[in-house]
């Protein structure tokens, strides 16, 4: 194991990008919190092989768009593993594909808690624990955002789309209001990645039908985003803040 760090929590950790996150961090010194909505077994297994390989991890139950359940989570990490020193705000729904036309306010409603309100509710605390300015050492928010929010994603989620633009601003925006204060926040833009969020939304051939729109002929990794994430968390981008890393494959 690299030399012991502070407190990561990663929401949304236990599958995906989140678990390949919270693995890779763990792995270079990060005592990890890893934060699931529901599904709990995933969150253990993830845990279980961090520690398996010596590191440090705790799974902990939370909806990042409950405040109480955020205000638990930072707490409860805290407790368990010591002294926060970074986030990876992880946790996002898509909606499901739709065109706009057929947007249901009911699922619109909880994509806009969960990918905005939940975004910003875990900046906040972060943000209250890391700053200089309430007696912290500082620290680093990596946001997960997605190129949909700049390609708008036409035909199949814009409304996912719309809420990862609102996580940019978020970024852009609290990076420059704290970066006077010890806390550095960026975002990593994922493209077209081969996780299982395609399938779990209907659309299991959709990395083939798309990879040829991608200039290097393919989806990504979840490990090729967690190592664009691990690079915003370190200080070899100790000058970079409010800024938005595309890993796309070109696109």
């Amino acid at each position: 194991m690299s030399e012991r760090l502070g407190t990561l929590i990663v929401t949304g950790g236990s599958r995906g990008i989140g678990a390949a996150v919270s693995r890779m961090a763990a792995a270079r010194g990060y005592a990890v919190a890893v934060n699931c909505q529901r599904d709990q077994a995933a969150a253990n297994a993830v845990v279980e092989e961090i520690q398996r390989k010596g590191g440090r991890a705790a799974a902990i139950q939370g909806d990042v768009a409950v405040e109480q359940d955020v205000l638990r989570l930072f707490d409860t990490a805290e407790n368990t593993l010591g002294t926060l020193c970074a986030l990876v705000s992880n946790a996002g729904i898509t909606g499901g594909f739709a065109r706009v036309e057929s947007v249901d306010a009911a699922m619109l409603e909880r994509l806009l808690a969960v990918n905005v309100t939940g975004a910003i509710l875990c900046a906040r605390e972060a943000a209250r624990r890391l700053s200089t300015k309430h007696g912290g050492s500082g620290g680093v928010i990596v946001n997960i955002s997605s190129r949909a929010a700049q390609l708008g994603s036409p035909g199949e989620w814009v409304h996912y789309a719309a809420s990862k633009a609102a996580v940019d601003a978020l970024t852009i925006g609290l990076g420059r209001e704290v970066a006077t204060e010890g806390i550095r926040v960026n975002a990593v833009a994922p493209g077209l990645v081969d996780t299982d969020i395609h399938a779990a939304n209907g659309d299991p051939g959709r990395l083939a039908r798309l990879a040829p729109t991608i200039p290097m002929g393919r989806a990504g990794t979840a490990e090729e985003i967690a190592e664009g994430v691990l690079w915003l968390l370190s200080p070899a981008a100790s000058f970079v803040t409010a800024t938005i890393l595309n890993v796309g494959g070109g696109r």
